[in-house]
């Protein structure tokens, strides 16, 4: 058992349970880079392991309520069968190198929008509510479209399954707070991995060495970050989002994971000092003069 690669796996499990997302888009990299993973086997082992780790992050999120099952009906519907045909598509074409670029950098992009798209939300609402959830019209067709586009990158790649269908959601539905929308995709992403787990699995694409340490510390990792995004203000849930969704998409466009690095700890340091002048402003701020209750009884 190699537990660094176990101490890497909790990492990125907190990293899953805090914003749904960062998987594969994190691990399988890791492994590649750092352990000298054969990339197939590489995403084989991530998809079992991101199988077996999500429904722990998901339970926790149900019981808490933040959860839209509508939203993961529709998703699983379209995602689970298009999962598999994305494993097969990556045993037919899985040579292609410019294939896989393609797809990368297609993501990569669609991260980036993801991130422009917060940050204005951030700016226009300033708050991200967190009385009760708003109420969210299901749009059937469309929510059934991403998990079949989900589901498709992920059989190929093992990314996707949260980052992908995180940037999509946003964009359908601007209204969903970022602690459902967390709570939403771990859900959806359990039999989407599942099932290109599976894939992976019948084809020999996976290594139960790797599965096993990436197992062992990510499910811990999992519950302490889904703990956290399921209580925590939607603030710093939208903002762990940015900064991963940021990580993550330039680690798409093979950055050296030292910049990437460098632009995550930037990243939040920029974070730290926001909320920090937001709270110095706060206090700041005059409480509103309460009215004379002599003069009111009057």
């Amino acid at each position: 058992m190699d537990f660094t690669m176990a101490l890497a796996g909790l990492g990125v499990g907190i990293v899953v349970g805090l914003t749904g997302m960062g998987g594969g888009a994190l691990m399988t990299p890791i492994l590649v880079l750092f352990f000298g993973i054969n990339p197939v086997a590489a995403i084989g082992s991530d998809l079992v392991a991101s199988a077996i780790m999500k429904p722990f992050g998901g339970a926790v999120h149900a019981k808490r309520g933040t959860v839209n099952w509508t939203l993961v009906a529709w998703l699983c519907a379209g995602s689970v069968p298009s999962a598999f045909l994305g494993v097969l598509l990556l045993r037919a074409f899985g040579d292609d190198e410019s294939l896989q670029h393609g797809v990368k950098i297609a993501l990569g992009v669609a991260l980036l929008l993801a991130v422009g798209g917060m940050l204005l939300k951030a700016w226009i609402s300033r708050r991200d509510g967190d009385g009760p959830a708003p109420a969210i019209t299901v749009k059937p067709i469309p929510t059934l479209l991403v998990g079949i586009m989900g589901g498709l990158v992920v059989g190929l790649t093992s990314v996707g399954s949260g980052s992908l269908i995180i940037v999509a959601l946003l964009a359908l539905y601007p209204m969903l707070r970022a602690n459902d929308l967390v709570g939403t995709d771990l859900v959806q992403a359990i039999p989407l991995v599942t099932a290109a787990a599976l894939g992976h699995m019948l084809f020999g694409d996976m290594q139960w060495g790797i599965a096993g340490a990436v197992v062992l510390g990510s499910i811990p990792g999992v519950l302490i970050g889904s703990r956290i995004s399921s209580r925590a203000p939607g603030g710093l849930v939208r903002s762990a989002l940015i900064i991963v969704l940021l990580a993550s998409s330039l680690k798409l466009f093979d950055l050296p994971t030292m910049v990437v690095g460098v632009v995550a700890a930037a990243s939040v340091l920029v974070a730290v000092a926001v909320g920090l002048i937001g709270k110095s402003r706060a206090r700041r701020t005059p409480a509103a003069p309460e009215l004379d209750r002599e003069a009111v009884s009057v």
